[in-house]
């Protein structure tokens, strides 16, 4: 089969899950004999490569602004893709949506994975959430499958649009507690000695009552606050004035860095209120950890009886779970052997892309 996906920055994954969901999936399909894709933006990249691991990768320019860098990227892309050909194709976010009528014009099959309801995030302004709400009508009009990787978000579809969804999970893989522990050094920090959050710097995300909460907590353990955004240099500046000298800021990181971050943690915590599944609590079962999530229905469907959970946007409570988790390191380990257990069993990426390979084929055939 000749599939492409559009949607994200590209390959190799340095910016988020969408990224690492192309990757791992589409080098899968290519391993298994297929003809793949990625679209990539130009402006992401430095280094412009043929092909990574047997998948073609193909630079787009954009319109490099916080509202135009995506649609314009999807536009380009979908040209692209009609004019060399494809079978099938898979859009990552609905609201890439917005030209997936040319794809189905030139009989190119659409798969579309809708991602959280971007329009709940702060950082968009009132007409940005329009065009988000108006790409979900074009999302469940348009293409041929929508994959949830939430059955939260299967169930809105359903409720909203009347349009059923196919749930596949995302993915994580299982990375040994304690791998390649000699890289911490390089950010002060020692094996289960500190606390990890990572995500994109934006207000939702609460890095800031993280912060906030951490600064109460009685350890001599150090918080890492992984993560970049661009067009939020504001809300980092503010995030780095904490006077607390036991958090840190290291950036974003990728790659066996970040797998060593995780698989080194004592805790990881995530405190986001809108989206959907966030892959980073995903790997950070994956690679061990106990985790910590806001009580949001993303979280608490994804992480189930495997972690531990505080009420959303309340620094206090997040405060005294911390504190607890500092306080109680045998149940600590408890968590950590339950999140390990569920990523095997709920969370492969090799069983993911054969949900994939197999939606493609179906979709392709019928």
């Amino acid at each position: 089969m000749r599939i492409a996906f559009l949607g994200t920055r590209g390959i190799p994954a340095n910016y988020g899950g969408f990224e690492t969901f192309v990757e791992e999936v589409a080098v899968r399909l290519a391993a298994k004999g297929h003809d793949v894709t990625v679209y990539c933006r130009g402006t992401h990249y430095s280094e412009r490569l043929e092909r990574y691991r047997g998948v073609r990768l193909v630079y787009q320019s954009t319109i490099h602004t916080k509202h135009l860098d995506s649609i314009t990227h999807s536009l380009v892309s979908t040209l692209h893709m009609v004019r060399h050909g494809a079978d099938a194709s898979c859009y990552c976010s609905s609201g890439n949506s917005t030209f997936t009528w040319i794809a189905r014009l030139f009989g190119i099959k659409v798969v579309l994975n809708t991602d959280g309801l971007e329009w709940e995030r702060a950082k968009w302004n009132s007409a940005a959430k329009m065009y988000f709400k108006f790409a979900e009508w074009l999302a469940a009009k348009f293409s041929n499958v929508l994959i949830a990787d939430s059955r939260v978000i299967k169930e809105y579809y359903k409720k909203k649009f009347g349009r059923d969804t196919t749930f596949v999970a995302y993915g994580a893989d299982v990375v040994e507690r304690g791998f390649k522990k000699e890289l911490l050094k390089d950010f002060g920090v020692e094996p289960e000695k500190y606390f990890l959050f990572v995500s994109r710097l934006e207000p939702e995300n609460n890095a800031h009552q993280l912060v906030r909460a951490f600064e109460g907590v009685k350890t001599d353990m150090t918080l890492l606050v992984v993560g970049s955004a661009p067009f939020a240099d504001d809300y980092i500046r503010e995030l780095k004035s904490t006077k607390d000298s036991r958090i840190k800021f290291p950036g974003g990181l990728y790659g066996d860095i970040y797998k060593a971050l995780q698989a080194n943690a004592y805790v990881y915590v995530n405190a986001m209120e809108v989206g959907g599944t966030h892959p980073a609590i995903l790997e950070a079962m994956g690679a061990g950890n106990c985790v910590l999530v806001s009580d949001i229905s993303y979280n608490v469907e994804a992480v189930a009886h495997a972690g531990v959970c505080f009420k959303t946007r309340e620094v206090e409570d997040l405060r005294e779970k911390i504190q607890w988790l500092v306080d109680n390191p045998d149940e600590v380990a408890r968590y950590r052997k339950i999140a390990v257990e569920r990523v095997k069993a709920e969370y492969d990426w090799g069983q993911i892309t054969d949900d994939y390979e197999r939606i493609f084929a179906e979709t392709i055939a019928g």
